[in-house]
């Protein structure tokens, strides 16, 4: 409902004025509609299909390999991809060699590059607000990671709001620094914010466009040069963004782009040994990145991400609704999905199961409210149903079925929006609750309740968890909301009636807490956490104190 909100105020504000500008800016015809962009999304087919290239130095290339990606949706080849190997690495090394730690710009070198990423962040902004431009990266999403059109569009208007954020001089605030009075005369201390140099970027295949441009740009914003690799699924998205952002003053020597296997990519960051990267993906990578690269990492990995429904029962449609927004849109393939449910008592005697299984039956595969599971296969959610069904009490309350009549590969995975009860006493059990708590990156979710007295027992499940990313307590009382936040640590919580676990706009924090390697995104807190450090400056000019004399040895 809201994702329509946001899409008529974007199109409503994307004038035919505007869109005149748009065309009459380009000098030029490009072969496609679009001045940026090298593809058709709706042309893409195995009879025409698209290519994916590398940004190196300032320019775009090829590689010895081309790897094809079929369709999600039909299993047709579509896309080729020019991955990097391992003996195709030394540009992208040299490239990053070249940005000196002091990076490409800070307060005291190039200072008017804040202003030309302002500007670059303007222009950027605006040829989102386009409806053409905003509709082709909708589309461009959804054939590389089917999603609705609204979820899909939904990752358009957030980028485009944060580029419009950062417009102007809100680059250069970034930088704000501040400053002491020192111990006498001509002494003061100044902090600043100062850049990595050559960093590095990784991020996932469920959101091609917005990690990917958010995290880019706040790079770039404080100063560094990022090499940035996305999954190679879906990286036509950003590789196309790219295009636009050249085309909106980009220094094309800025960001290097790479395609390449999670082997290479590795051997890229050893050889290359950026002075900080930043991963979004799975934790088994990411405890990896973590000590390969010595520390020098900042994550945003993967969470069991909880929802506890307080004792006040109110507006059980709409909170059915936001469960299954949780749970299942994008096909649950979202790092901040409503993973396990807790009702209180109350709720059990409540229509609200009842509500939630008739919400996750009208998602269908034609609109792809529910769609390709991209990184678990049918066989395997299928297995661990059966695993979970296998506790004592459990029991399937919908869903638990492959999806029917469809062309999906079965290298992805295709199932029905799933939820399995589980009883409270059997999740805390050592033999179940690392089976209860494993991830499933597809549209399946546990539920269980908990009686009044049974607080402390829901609070011992959340502290045993190991990621802290996104969690809801959905309630209007101020006491329980107060000792569920409390004794609770995860670092993008939603609290009251409204409370959801995703949907994370560009106007607050977003990144797990509770671990010094925690990454925010989209915020300027976050950017200054992620793409800077501390540095101080003591000015110290005197003058000397009349008479001085060199003081005995101490």
């Amino acid at each position: 409902m809201h994702r329509v909100v946001l899409q008529r105020e974007i199109r409503s504000r994307a004038s035919h004025n505007a869109l005149s500008w748009f065309n009459s800016s380009n000098p030029f015809r490009h072969v496609h509609s679009l001045p940026f962009a090298t593809v058709e999304a709706e042309e893409i087919s195995g009879s025409q299909p698209a290519e994916v290239q590398n940004l190196v130095q300032g320019k775009w290339k090829g590689s010895a390999v081309w790897n094809t990606l079929v369709d999600p949706l039909n299993g047709e080849p579509f896309i080729k991809v020019a991955e990097i190997n391992e003996n195709e690495i030394q540009p992208f090394v040299e490239s990053l060699s070249k940005c000196p730690k002091h990076g490409l710009h800070n307060p005291f070198k190039s200072p008017k590059r804040y202003l030309l990423y302002g500007d670059i962040s303007a222009k950027a902004a605006h040829m989102l607000s386009l409806p053409k431009v905003s509709d082709f990266f909708t589309r461009l999403i959804q054939r590389v990671s089917p999603k609705s059109y609204q979820q899909a569009f939904g990752e358009v208007y957030v980028t485009q709001k944060f580029l419009e954020n950062f417009s102007g001089d809100q680059v250069r605030f970034l930088a704000r620094s501040f400053a002491v009075p020192g111990n006498h005369i001509g002494q003061q201390s100044h902090g600043y914010r100062w850049p990595y140099g050559p960093v590095a970027i990784i991020t996932p295949f469920n959101f091609p466009l917005e990690i990917p441009v958010l995290q880019l740009m706040g790079a770039l914003y404080m100063g560094n040069k990022p090499v940035l690799k996305v999954d190679s699924k879906v990286s036509i998205v950003m590789e196309q963004m790219m295009r636009l952002l050249h085309h909106c003053g980009l220094p094309a020597e800025d960001v290097d782009f790479i395609n390449s296997d999670g082997k290479t990519m590795n051997k890229l960051l050893m050889e290359a040994n950026p002075r900080m990267t930043l991963f979004t993906g799975s934790s088994r990578v990411a405890e990896k990145l973590a000590v390969d690269l010595k520390g020098r990492v900042k994550l945003e990995d993967a969470g069991f991400d909880w929802k506890i429904l307080g004792p006040d029962v109110e507006e059980v449609d709409y909170v059915a609704w936001v469960c299954d927004q949780d749970a299942y849109a994008c096909s649950g393939q979202k790092c901040s999905a409503q993973s396990i449910l807790f009702m209180h008592e109350n709720w059990s005697t409540s229509s609200l199961i009842s509500k939630m299984k008739d919400l996750a039956e009208r998602r269908k595969l034609e609109d792809l409210t529910v769609g390709p599971v991209l990184t678990v296969t049918t066989e395997a959610m299928l297995e661990h149903k059966k695993k979970l069904l296998q506790i004592p009490g459990s029991k399937l309350l919908f869903g638990g079925e492959p999806l029917e009549n469809h062309s999906i590969p079965t290298i992805y995975g295709a199932l029905k929006p799933t939820a399995i009860y589980v009883p409270l006493e059997e999740i805390l059990k050592p033999t179940n609750y690392e089976l209860v708590t494993k991830e499933i990156f597809g549209p399946f979710q546990i539920i269980t309740d908990y009686k009044k007295d049974q607080l402390p027992m829901v609070f011992d499940a959340l502290e045993r968890m190991h990621a802290h990313l996104t969690a809801a307590v959905v309630s209007n009382d101020p006491i329980f909301l107060q000792d569920v936040i409390g004794k609770t640590v995860n670092g993008t919580t939603y609290a009251g009636l409204r409370a959801r676990t995703t949907g994370a706009p560009q106007n607050h924090w977003f990144g797990p807490a509770g671990d010094p390697r925690g990454a925010g995104i989209g915020t300027p807190e976050a950017i200054k956490l992620v793409w800077s450090c501390h540095r101080e400056i003591i000015y110290d000019f005197g003058p000397l104190p009349r008479g001085f004399e060199i003081p005995p040895s101490t």
